[in-house]
């Protein structure tokens, strides 16, 4: 039986998600048939999304993957409940919605879900809250956000807001994942970006951790893209970071 102090991991049994961001259909099943398996999860992301439309979803299940819709989606509640009904409708794994749209827009949104899932017959999407993006150090979220209490705090917020609502889980940056889990537990999951391995460049990422970092301190997931498709040999990246973090499970 695994300990009840142990963090949730992720679902599957590899805990990295592969952000596809490039220019069309055709890289992005390559890069999937380069990494699936031991890979299971992939990211589709607005540029992804925007350059090939919502085909790109059907294109990707084809090869028995699963897809995490990376849109954010933060707008009035309806607009947003709608859109959610559409990413179910097209059975997507996991999807996002911002957690500053508040409230009435996250409970909108899981409740849609439930219902669409439960009248198709499908399976219910995970469903996940943005709390700050790991782009953002606590001086921008301050100055440029209006924002005035730390981040940590604000990340807490946001994140109890947003479970208290039904969410499955909330997107945050590894440095917060340890503090999650210390005032929430482990019974929801973490996906976190700004995951860089010790070889790859911080690139914008602001508040970063390595793979082995993050999962330590309670991640479920890591989310990665260039350090994974801009690489030589993707595959050889993939199999890099798994041998760095294999010894924790």
């Amino acid at each position: 039986m695994e300990d009840k102090n142990t963090p949730l991991r992720a679902i599957d049994a590899v805990p990295i998600i592969v952000a596809l961001d490039v220019d069309n259909v055709n890289e992005a099943r390559d890069l999937v048939r380069q990494l699936a398996p031991p890979l299971q999860y992939f990211k589709v992301g607005s540029h992804l999304f925007v350059a090939c439309g919502p085909s790109i979803i059907g294109a990707l299940k084809e090869l028995n993957v699963k897809i995490f819709l990376d849109l954010k989606f933060h707008d009035i509640p309806n607009t947003v409940a709608d859109a959610a009904e559409k990413a179910t409708r097209h059975k997507v794994d996991m999807f996002n919605v911002h957690l500053c749209g508040g409230r009435e827009m996250v409970k909108a949104t899981v409740n849609r879900v439930a219902d669409t899932a439960a009248k198709l017959g499908l399976a219910r999407p995970l469903v996940m809250g943005v709390t700050v993006l790991s782009s953002l150090s606590e001086e921008m979220l301050q100055k440029e956000g209006g924002v005035s209490r730390s981040l940590d705090e604000h990340v807490l917020k946001l994140t109890e807001m947003g479970l208290s609502c039904g969410l499955d889980g909330v997107i945050a940056s590894p440095r917060e994942a340890v503090l999650l889990r210390k005032h929430y537990g482990d019974d929801f999951i973490i996906v976190t970006p700004g995951v860089r391995p010790a070889w790859a460049n911080k690139d914008d990422q602001q508040r970063i951790l390595t793979p082995n970092e993050a999962l330590k301190a309670g991640a479920s997931y890591l989310v990665m893209g260039r350090p994974i498709i801009r690489h030589a040999s993707p595959r050889q990246a993939v199999e890099q970071i798994l041998a760095e973090i294999e010894n924790l499970y």
